[in-house]
C-alpha cells in the first residue's frame, strides 16, 4: 500500500462514501462520536461509538481516501459512516491530536503542548525493553484483555521454543465458542469478533505450513461454532461469516494437506447428512478437487447405499419433515448435477411428491434445460394431483406456460379460480396481469367486481368455510381496489355505502384533505376518539397531529369558531387524560 502524510480532503470522503453513508457519518461526527486514537505509518486509528465501539482505520492510497472498519458494513467493504465521521473528526482536530505537526494557524503554545509520543515511539521502545517491569506491565494488560490473552498464548503456542502446539488452539476455540449459557442480541457481535480473531490465527498457521493441523482445528472449530449458534440470538447473522470464513480455511487445509480421501469424504458426509446448519452443504461439488476420484466414488457409494433405503412419497403422503431425507436429496441432486444427467437428477426429485412445490421443481428443472413440452406436462400433473390445495407459484408456471403457447383461454381459468379462492387486492392484481398479457383485462375486471359484489351480497360466511377467518362483510376490499386504481371518487360511494376499514378511511381522508375537506373532517374526528382511548403517549400525540390538521381544515372552510367549539368538547369528553390535556394545552 502506498500511503501518504494523509492528505484528506472533504471532498475525497463524498467521493469514498455514498449518500446514506454521508449524512449519517456526518451527523456522527456533528455528535462527537469519533475519537482519534493515534497514527501509525500514515494510517489513522480511532474509534467511534455506535450501536457498539467500532474499530477505524483511515489512510490515503493514490490520491484517494481509504479505510477500514469492524461494522458489518465495513466487514462488506462499503465506506460507512463511522469512516466518514472519523475522516471529518480529524479534518477539524488536524495532526496535532495525533502526533504529527501543528497545524497551521496554531499558536506556538499549542504545538508545544501537543503529544510527542507516536506509535513508532512505543516500538522502538518495546524493542528495547526486556525488564521484569515491562513484562509486569504487559502481564497486567493480558489479565484485564481476554482477547490479547488469546492472541499471546497462541502466538507463544506457535513461535516458542517447545514447537506447535495444537493443543493451546483448541483451547483457545473453545474459550471463545462458550456461549456461557446464552449470547443475548446486543453482545452477539463481540462474541462473533472473539471467535473470528482466533480463527484468523489458525489461518496463519496454513500459511506458515502446518496444513494437517489446521484442518483438525477447522473441523474443531465448526463443530464448537455450530453448537453455540443453538445458545445465542444471531439475527443479524453475524456466524454465518465466521461459518464461511471457517469452511475456506477447511478447504484450503485439506488442498495443501492432502488427507486420505476416503476419510475425508466419510466424514464430509456424515457432517452433511445430520448437520443442523447446512454447514457443508453441496460438500461433494465444493471438495471434488480434494477428493478426487477415489473419494468422490466412496461419498457417492455411501448417499446410494442410503438413498436405496429412502421410501417414495406420494402426492399428499407426508410424515413430518424429516432432516435426514432432506439433506439425502441434497446430497443426490448434487452428485447428478455433478455428473451432467439430467434423467438421473429428475429421477432423484421424482422420489418425493408429496407437495406441489414438487412438481414444480421438477417443471422448472425441464424448462432451464430447455424441454418445455415435459416442463408443461409436470406442471399439470402437479395442478391435477392437488385440485383442493395447490401451490399459487405452480399455477402461475403453468398458466406462464399456457400464455406462452397462446392458450390463453386456459391461463385465464387457472388465474380466475386462484382468484376466487381468496379475493384480495394481490390476487386482483394478478388476475390483471395475466389478463393483461392477452389484452382482455376490462372484461376480467367487470367479471371480478361483480364477483365481490355477489360475495358480498351474500354476507358474512359460515364457520369453517375456507375465508371465515379474516373476511370483511363490509366494502373495504372494494376500496381497496378502487384506491389502487386511482379512482379515489368510486372508492369514497363504495365506503359510504358500505363502510371500510379504519386503515381505509383514513386513507380515504388524506385523498379528500384538498378538493373536498368537508368530508375528511369527520373521519379525522373520529379517529381521535379512538386513539384517546388507547390511553398512551404515542396515541395521544398522534391524536394531537391530526386535531391541528382539523384546524387547518376547518380554517380553510372558514369554520374556526365551530373547530373552537370541537376542540372544547374532546378537551370535556377526555379531561381525565392529563398527558393528552397537557398536549392539548400547547396547542392554542
Amino acid at each position: 500500500m502506498t500511503t501518504h502524510n494523509l492528505p484528506i480532503t472533504r471532498a475525497q470522503l463524498r467521493r469514498a462514501a455514498d449518500s446514506g453513508s454521508w449524512d449519517r457519518g456526518v451527523g456522527y461526527h456533528q455528535q462527537g462520536r469519533a475519537e482519534l486514537l493515534f497514527e501509525d505509518n500514515g494510517v489513522i486509528r480511532a474509534k467511534v461509538a455506535g450501536t457498539r465501539n467500532y474499530k477505524v482505520r483511515l489512510w490515503v492510497e493514490d490520491g484517494e481516501t481509504c479505510g477500514e472498519c469492524s461494522c458489518p458494513m465495513g466487514d462488506a467493504g462499503v465506506f460507512c459512516k463511522h469512516l466518514v465521521a472519523v475522516g471529518l473528526t480529524y479534518l477539524k482536530q488536524g495532526a496535532e491530536n495525533l502526533g504529527g505537526k501543528a497545524v497551521g494557524g496554531k499558536s506556538s503554545r499549542q504545538a508545544h503542548d501537543k503529544p510527542r509520543v507516536t506509535l513508532d515511539d512505543v516500538r522502538q521502545y518495546l524493542a528495547r525493553q526486556a525488564t521484569p517491569d515491562f513484562i509486569e506491565i504487559i502481564m497486567q494488560q493480558v489479565e484485564d484483555d481476554d482477547r490479547l490473552r488469546e492472541r499471546l498464548l497462541m502466538r507463544v503456542a506457535h513461535k516458542g521454543a517447545g514447537g506447535l502446539d495444537v493443543a493451546t488452539y483448541r483451547k483457545a476455540i473453545d474459550r471463545a465458542t462458550n456461549t456461557g449459557g446464552f449470547v443475548d442480541y446486543g453482545s452477539a457481535y463481540d462474541f462473533a469478533r472473539g471467535i473470528h480473531d482466533v480463527i484468523e490465527e489458525v489461518a496463519e498457521l496454513l500459511e506458515e505450513g502446518h496444513a494437517a493441523e489446521c484442518v483438525d482445528l477447522a473441523e474443531h472449530a465448526l463443530e464448537r461454532c455450530e453448537a453455540a449458534l443453538g445458545g445465542m440470538d444471531d439475527s443479524d447473522g453475524h456466524m454465518q461469516d465466521i461459518f464461511e470464513r471457517l469452511v475456506e480455511i477447511h478447504h484450503e487445509a485439506c488442498l495443501a494437506a492432502k488427507p486420505d480421501s476416503e476419510a475425508l469424504a466419510r466424514r464430509l458426509f456424515e457432517w452433511e447428512l445430520e448437520g443442523d446448519w447446512d454447514t457443508f452443504a453441496g460438500a461433494c461439488e465444493r471438495y471434488a478437487d480434494v477428493l478426487g476420484e477415489k473419494g468422490l466414488a466412496a461419498y457417492r457409494e455411501l448417499a446410494q447405499r442410503m438413498w436405496a433405503r429412502m421410501p417414495a412419497l406420494r402426492p399428499g403422503e407426508r410424515g413430518g419433515f424429516d432432516s435426514r431425507r432432506y439433506h439425502l436429496t441434497a446430497i443426490m441432486e448434487s452428485l447428478a448435477r455433478q455428473d451432467g444427467n439430467l434423467d438421473t437428477l429428475i429421477a432423484v426429485k421424482n422420489r418425493d411428491l408429496s407437495v406441489p412445490y414438487r412438481y414444480l421443481d421438477i417443471a422448472s428443472t425441464y424448462k432451464e434445460a430447455g424441454q418445455l413440452n415435459e416442463a408443461l406436462e409436470w406442471a399439470e400433473k402437479g395442478v391435477q394431483a392437488f385440485p383442493g390445495q395447490p401451490d399459487e407459484r405452480l399455477v402461475d408456471f403453468l398458466a406462464a406456460e399456457y400464455h406462452r403457447r397462446r392458450r390463453h383461454g386456459e391461463a385465464m381459468d387457472l388465474i380466475w379460480n386462484s382468484f376466487t379462492r381468496q379475493p384480495q387486492l394481490d390476487s386482483y392484481t394478478h388476475l390483471k396481469d395475466h389478463a393483461d398479457r392477452c389484452k382482455q383485462w376490462p372484461a376480467w375486471r367487470e367479471k371480478a367486481l361483480a364477483h365481490i359484489r355477489s360475495r358480498l351480497q351474500k354476507g358474512k360466511p359460515r364457520p369453517g368455510t375456507p375465508d371465515y377467518w379474516g373476511r370483511r362483510s363490509d366494502r373495504s376490499l372494494l376500496v381497496e381496489i378502487f384506491l389502487w386504481e386511482k379512482d379515489a371518487e368510486a372508492a369514497w360511494q363504495e365506503a359510504t355505502s358500505g363502510g371500510c376499514s379504519e386503515e381505509l378511511w383514513m386513507r380515504l381522508a388524506r385523498a379528500r384533505e384538498k378538493e373536498r375537506p368537508a368530508d375528511a373532517v369527520p373521519i379525522h374526528q373520529r379517529q381521535i376518539d379512538h386513539l384517546a382511548d388507547r390511553r398512551n403517549n404515542n396515541a395521544y400525540r398522534e391524536a394531537a397531529s391530526l386535531i391541528r390538521k382539523i384546524r387547518t381544515l376547518m380554517g380553510r372552510m372558514g369554520q374556526e369558531k365551530q373547530f373552537a367549539d370541537y376542540l372544547a368538547a374532546v378537551r370535556q369528553n377526555h379531561k381525565p387524560k392529563r398527558n393528552f390535556m397537557a398536549m392539548l394545552e400547547r396547542l392554542g
